[in-house]
């Protein structure tokens, strides 16, 4: 059924999160920037338009730079390259890879009711 109040796009992870790569992420050429299948990393940021999410010391890339305020010589800055958020698995409280899972939970004081991601391998909530 498509989404008819809120278009925005849903992803299974947010920034902060501890995520496991499930695809190996090679760099152009080869060498220490690869990242096997399996490695544990965090989301510094999310773009949902585009499915991708920037994940900490993945996907290494050369950025040439002009002469700035910052750097007055300019020169190459290696940096971190979006990689397609289905390449990554959130990680449960076990450190496993997991599924998510998205219910409602109400709070008992208040009544107010917010929707809440959990694990599907352990039923934890991953927002807290």
């Amino acid at each position: 059924m498509p989404r008819t109040k809120n278009k925005q796009k849903k992803l299974h992870v947010k920034k902060g999160d501890t995520v496991v790569l499930t695809k190996r992420i090679t760099a152009h050429g080869g060498g220490s920037n690869d990242r096997p299948k399996g490695h544990q990393a965090r989301i510094l940021e999310v773009y949902p338009s585009k499915e991708r999410v920037l994940v900490e010391g993945v996907n290494l890339r050369l950025k040439h730079t002009k002469p700035n305020q910052v750097n007055p010589n300019g020169g190459r800055i290696e940096a971190e390259r979006p990689i397609h958020v289905s390449n990554v698995m959130p990680v449960d409280a076990n450190g496993a890879p997991t599924r998510i899972g998205r219910k409602r939970v109400e709070d008992p004081n208040t009544g107010q009711a917010r929707w809440v991601r959990y694990a599907k391998t352990t039923g934890d909530e991953l927002d807290s």
